[in-house]
């Protein structure tokens, strides 16, 4: 039986950098778009409320499409798959940047969400299985801090683009990094791949996730303005609930369902993926919120608090590799849980110090210990998702884990936009949270830290959980899953 990607060549390291410079677009396009949005809300002379669909139609377009390219990859092949969204997201980054109307460019954002949906679905089941059984925790790690660096770089790489080059050159930049990132693909992303031999679609069941998805990111998004227009959060929320019951019960009836339920009945599966999901919320509260911390209470510039957060990403692009080693050479089932634990750690001191105003030497402290722990995290928890399915559900592995990553984030923004004008509410402060007192902001801010770490500890709990509720390796994948 032939492998879906060699188990080792000269060429392993080369679909390494081409999938993870791929990846990294994808999760900076979904950001670096925020630094620039006050001038191109300008530069089309439209509102905020408007211009923020820039963000939205290319997060929305992302998240609801991933489990659907997850099943086209099954009859198409990951490989090809991957080249075709490299060539849709380089395109639609051009024509972004090319744009002459506001209708245009939110157009082609949603071609671009298309195109980074492809990309992002099949990712993590391209390293997966690029590499040997040995070594797959630290490709899994470098994953992760991919990701993670994506999400940290976005805010610094936008403002240095956009205060040197203007607005367009954050869409323009992706296109020569695309077209050698495609060219790249085809010559070393040859695979030998198992498809499906009909193409066969759910798609009454992609319809009603997509429209699921949509709604939940809409009510989200709705949810820190839900005091101004609590009838529309209340219709997105509706919305929601009815989709997805529509889409639970299509996928129950269905004879070959988007979404195979019964993968949720794997809790090999399910742990890991709620532990990654509760991860994300804990960090995006982070990064929404701190910076309103370091800029309003320490008195930080913006590029100041930029480089502060480069610190934990750094981190972890040495620190992940490492701690998929660690997971390649001994399989111990607490690597998870001792990372997320060390995580919550560092939220809780992060909201004790936060309060007393410390020096910024003690919060980049804090942030190294933070990397450390995450990495410790991140890299055998994605590791063990993609270990306990079998090699035939790599691609939906991978793209479930995608877009419950991408919801993490968005339920992490969600909360902490929510949160923190609410606490300066309750603290007496009746000025704006750029204005805010810095004793109530410093609480504030200090609070949702807190809360960051609480989300953490019901991670290690329900980790723990895991681990006892069952003998080591049940229900994990044999070491012969991933490759035949």
């Amino acid at each position: 039986m032939n492998n879906v990607l060699p188990t080792r060549h000269t060429h392993t390291y080369v679909i390494l950098v081409i999938v993870l410079v791929g990846v990294l677009m994808s999760v900076l396009d979904g950001i670096v778009v925020s630094i620039a949005l006050p001038t191109i809300t300008g530069a089309f002379s439209v509102d905020i409320s408007s211009s923020q669909w820039t963000i939205t139609a290319y997060l929305v377009t992302l998240t609801s499409l991933l489990l659907f390219f997850g099943r086209i990859a099954e009859f198409t092949g990951r490989a090809l798959l991957f080249i075709l969204g490299l060539a849709v997201f380089t395109l639609a980054s051009l024509a972004c940047g090319l744009s002459t109307t506001f209708g245009q460019l939110v157009a082609f954002r949603v071609l671009q969400g298309v195109g980074g949906a492809m990309v992002f679905s099949i990712s993590g089941a391209i390293l997966f299985l690029a590499f040997p059984q040995q070594e797959r925790g630290r490709a899994m790690g470098y994953l992760g801090s991919t990701v993670a660096v994506g999400s940290i770089l976005g805010p610094v790489l936008g403002g240095f683009l956009v205060d040197t080059l203007g607005w367009r050159s954050i869409f323009l930049i992706n296109l020569p990094i695309g077209v050698v990132l495609v060219a790249g693909s085809l010559l070393f992303l040859r695979t030998h791949e198992e498809r499906s031999r009909a193409f066969h679609m759910d798609w009454i069941g992609a319809v009603t996730l997509a429209a699921a998805l949509f709604f939940l990111m809409l009510f989200l998004s709705r949810l820190e303005q839900v005091s101004v227009s609590p009838l529309m959060a209340a219709l997105c929320g509706g919305l929601f609930v009815v989709c997805s019951a529509a889409f639970l019960l299509r996928e129950s009836r269905c004879e070959r369902p988007l979404l195979d339920l019964g993968i949720f009945r794997n809790r090999a599966f399910v742990v890991p993926v709620l532990a990654m999901m509760l991860f994300f919320v804990s960090s995006f509260m982070i990064n929404v919120v701190g910076p309103f911390y370091f800029q309003g209470v320490m008195g930080l510039r913006p590029t100041q608090v930029g480089l502060l957060f480069l610190v934990v990403p750094l981190v972890m692009v040495v620190a992940s590799p490492v701690s998929g080693w660690l997971y390649d050479k001994r399989h111990w089932k607490h690597y998870g849980m001792v990372g997320m634990a060390a995580v919550a750690l560092c939220y809780f001191a992060l909201g004790v110090v936060a309060r007393s105003w410390v020096t910024i030497g003690a919060m980049a402290g804090v942030f190294v210990l933070l990397g450390i722990g995450s990495a410790l995290f991140q890299s055998p928890n994605s590791t063990e998702v993609m270990n306990s399915l079998p090699r035939t559900q790599t691609a939906i592995a991978s793209s479930v884990s995608a877009a419950v990553r991408n919801l993490g984030m968005t339920l992490g923004v969600a909360l902490a936009s929510l949160l923190l004008p609410l606490l300066l509410r309750l603290s007496g402060s009746t000025a704006s949270v750029l204005h805010a007192d810095k004793g109530a902001l410093a609480a504030s801010v200090g609070d949702i830290m807190l809360v960051s770490g609480v989300v953490c500890m019901l991670a290690v709990a329900i980790l723990a959980r895991s681990r006892t509720a069952a003998p080591a390796g049940a229900g994990a994948a044999s070491p012969g899953t991933g490759l035949s």
